[in-house]
């Protein structure tokens, strides 16, 4: 019978482009089965990790949202460590038109004496991978440089019915294992549909948008999200700049997750100005209720 697989989100850096003692630059990882999903690499991500107790190595893909220096500096330590430490996988690296020259260039620029195995792919449509258990969507957002929006989406599982199973009489073994995979079976000469004796779990969808004025690319992604991880640079006052920078204030990434129809609300991306959360927090939780501010190495169990 498959186990479900456990899913957590780690917040590695919450800070805009200029870090302070408590918040590091933008770094998100998801740890779900053997991936590691980084979501950004800011300056002293590897470092994070280490305070949060993860090991680089658990790394298998970096998704680049775009090439402002709070959101990749990271990058050239990270594989140098990884490199450093026998690192046997391939890195997996996505990101915007352009991500390989600047990844080429990073090669050139940098003395990796020690080497790993990468592979690095701009995203050019909105479905860019797909594995067994899950899919990673993207979109273009609307920022200073090519900005892109991620979705972590996993698929739908079939669980089985122990009640039925059980009044059925099906013995625990491989016919089991064809109703988990959505298959009939035949026992004792009957006909099961996996209908009669399993049930469908929806898979959870995790959603981040990176920096970006409010768009239509970002109500897309953020529909339907368990999980919504949204930049939330300026409190509603500071409408203005933000708009000015490119940037979303903390009520609109609150009407963002309202017309989404997202669960759940996770701000970060704060700018360094603000020392405590509670002018944030309140300004989306007046049009979304369901929101918190993210901190440097909260975990959250998915």
């Amino acid at each position: 019978m498959t186990l479900f697989v456990k899913m957590q989100l780690t917040f590695l850096g919450t800070s805009a482009m200029v870090p302070t003692k408590e918040r590091n630059h933008s770094a998100a990882l998801i740890s779900y089965s053997t991936e590691g999903i980084l979501i950004d690499c800011g300056e002293g991500t590897q470092r994070q990790m280490k305070i949060a107790g993860i090991k680089p190595s658990k790394v298998t893909k970096i998704l680049i949202s775009h090439w402002h220096g709070d959101h990749v500096l990271g990058i050239p330590g990270l594989i140098q460590t990884l490199a450093k430490n026998g690192y046997d996988k391939v890195l997996e690296i996505y990101g915007p038109e352009g991500t390989k020259n600047r990844m080429e260039n990073m090669f050139k620029a940098f003395s990796f004496e020690d080497k790993i195995e990468t592979k690095i792919y701009e995203i050019t449509k909105k479905r860019f991978f797909e594995g067994k258990d899950f899919f990673l969507e993207a979109l273009p957002l609307e920022h200073g440089i090519t900005t892109i929006g991620f979705s972590f989406i996993e698929k739908d599982k079939r669980r089985i019915s122990i009640d039925a199973v059980r009044k059925m009489g099906i013995p625990d073994g491989p016919l089991l294992g064809k109703l988990q995979l959505g298959k009939s079976i035949t026992f004792k000469e009957k006909k099961i549909t996996p209908e009669q004796a399993t049930y469908v779990v929806k898979g959870k969808k995790l959603s981040f948008i990176a920096d970006t004025v409010p768009c239509n690319n970002a109500l897309e992604l953020a529909m339907n999200s368990d999980i919504l991880v949204c930049e939330a640079t300026y409190a509603d006052k500071l409408e203005e700049k933000a708009a000015e920078y490119m940037h979303m204030t903390s009520k609109q990434a609150g009407l963002l997750a309202n017309q989404a129809k997202a669960k759940k609300l996770i701000l970060t991306h704060f700018s360094q100005r603000y020392k405590t959360m509670g002018e944030i927090e309140d300004d989306a939780k007046d049009v979304f209720s369901n929101t918190i501010c993210a901190y440097d190495f909260m975990k959250l169990k998915i």
